[in-house]
């Protein structure tokens, strides 16, 4: 019999882990408390409890060809840095291509997810959930997978702030925070320099009277807009990254942290923080630096205390009548229909196999959180199956530990960085156990171009269809066109000059170069019919 699977959310990942299971032909019924999909990019009014929410003037951090489903690209004409109304329009736009919202129960709650009496032999789990109606049902399904995200409960330290119960203004959670108007002529605080604390800082600057930001680290700021006018996170690539990794942390921090400061000097703008780049989730942030050179934003360090509508910083300045306080301070995740003994979340760490399985689950049938939720699907619909088997226990509990310990040596203590990886090298770790990680030194001697590609130019998700389970046959020619499509969307004026720059020119050349002389030197040792792939690339003989 078909293996039925409950997907808990309907956002980015419950839409992922829905096609993957159906791709790998399982049955998957997915439960969404709400009425729409899109999870944190539906964005409401009114915020409903225990359910995440974001302001209406969102831009995602992360360009369209990083931030794609692997085999649906973005289309060409939308913008690189996408607002939320069209974030949701892509995902309508997948989510109708290949049939998911049929799969959808909207309007129904989980309740309680917990395993059989048999779940040792069966792994099989009991789901009790709860229709707009009020009506609760229990299901039986043969594995979970759990995706509500974890911007659903806001952290709110009031108790770390003396007299908070005294102020006379407002205050509330960035969640709760949608436009900027009612706030005119205003004084505000905003706590925290985090993504959502950056872009609320800079849109109240627009429009009240003074805007203090208020951060106790500081943070380095990230601008979107990179070198030659290209999205940021376009320019890493897979040699990048293997040239980080020889190179020392503190060196590889130094030269990072001089671009950014050749942009604006950290320390001038009182920003700078004592720890090191890589150690902390930089803010993304193209506007901040302008907003503090205009004086609309001021920079402050963290707050003392509050007295009736006064606001006392830790260096002894005193902002007097102050109007609004934007708590930016993150969030806590759970997951409060499972058992503990299944999986618990203490400071908001949560012990997971590759952030994916509970390790001690007698069955592993209980998974995971756009291209890594994605990846992380494709990799858990397998193992439900049986086809991929997991480690032993005491392998899964010593990667878990070994990546508790790593970061714990390289993040800064904070509730923030408790499920960061680095994307390429994660992808390639989940890629490799799923068998479609690229093979780069066989794309160079069979495919050069396309090889050269994966190699020199930007991750993008495509790569990891161009072989193995789920092998996609569009997947290199998105690559060959995903330039294209970063360029299309600006192309609203005819230009006069009709030259492209071409900003990996010398890195292709270099290793054509190599590839060429390898394919030659060995070319006695090589298959003939892979030699003949290859020598159409070579230089012509005299």
């Amino acid at each position: 019999m078909t293996r039925r699977v409950a997907v808990i959310g309907g956002g980015s990942s419950g839409l992922a882990c829905i096609k993957s299971c159906l791709d790998d032909g399982l049955d998957p019924v997915c439960y969404e408390s709400s009425d729409d999909i899109g999870g944190l990019w539906k964005c409401k009014e009114n915020p409903e409890p225990y359910r995440a929410s974001i302001y209406h003037s969102v831009i995602i951090n992360t360009s369209k060809e990083m931030m794609c489903f692997s085999d649906f690209p973005i289309p060409a004409h939308f913008p690189n840095y996408m607002h939320k109304s069209l974030i949701m329009d892509y995902f309508r736009m997948f989510a109708d291509h290949f049939q998911l919202i049929k799969h959808i129960r909207f309007n129904t709650k989980v309740l309680q997810v917990r395993q059989r009496s048999d779940f040792s032999h069966s792994g099989q789990w009991d789901v009790e959930t709860e229709n707009k109606d009020g009506k609760t049902e229990k299901h039986i399904f043969d594995a979970v997978m759990i995706c509500i995200g974890h911007h659903c409960h806001p952290n709110l330290p009031l108790h770390d702030f003396q007299g908070i119960d005294t102020f006379k203004g407002t205050y509330f959670h960035s969640r709760d925070y949608k436009t900027p108007e009612e706030w005119r002529n205003k004084k505000a605080v905003v706590i925290g320099l985090g993504n959502s604390g950056g872009d609320i800082v800079v849109e109240l600057s627009r429009v009240t009277k003074q805007v203090y930001l208020s951060t106790r680290r500081g943070a380095w700021i990230a601008n979107r807009v990179a070198d030659n006018g290209l999205p940021r996170n376009l320019l890493y690539s897979r040699m990048t990254n293997v040239l980080r990794r020889m190179l020392p942390f503190g060196l590889t921090c130094s030269m990072a942290e001089r671009k950014l400061d050749n942009r604006f000097d950290h320390s001038l703008y009182n920003l700078k923080p004592k720890h090191r780049l890589f150690s902390q989730h930089p803010t993304a942030n193209d506007e901040l630096p302008n907003r503090i050179l205009s004086g609309t934003v001021q920079v402050k360090p963290n707050i003392r205390r509050f007295q009736g509508s006064s606001v006392e910083f830790e260096e002894g300045s005193v902002v007097e009548d102050v109007d609004l306080v934007v708590f930016a301070t993150g969030y806590r995740f759970s997951f409060p229909f499972l058992a503990s003994h299944v999986t618990s979340v203490s400071g908001n760490k949560a012990s997971l196999y590759k952030y994916v399985f509970p390790p001690e689950l007698e069955c592993p049938t209980l998974g995971a959180i756009m291209p890594i939720s994605e990846m992380q699907a494709r990799w858990a619909t397998p193992v439900f199956k049986g086809c991929t088997k997991l480690p032993p226990v005491a392998s899964m509990l010593k990667d878990v530990q070994c990546k508790q310990e790593t970061m714990a040596k390289r993040y800064v203590p904070s509730q923030r960085h408790t499920i960061q990886v680095d994307y390429l090298n994660y992808m390639d770790e989940i890629a490799g156990l799923l068998g479609v990680r690229p093979n780069i030194p066989r794309l160079l001697l069979t495919d050069p171009r396309l090889g050269l590609k994966v190699l020199f130019g930007p991750g993008t998700p495509y790569q990891y269809r161009l072989k193995g389970p789920g092998k996609w046959a569009g997947a290199r020619q998105a690559i060959f066109t995903q330039w294209e499509r970063v360029a299309q969307p600006m192309q609203t004026r005819p230009c006069d000059d009709p030259k492209t720059k071409r900003y990996f020119m010398w890195p292709l050349i270099l290793s054509a170069a190599v590839v060429g002389w390898a394919a030659y030197v060995n070319r006695n040792n090589l298959p003939t019919a892979l030699l003949d792939k290859i020598i159409v690339y070579l230089p012509a003989q005299d």
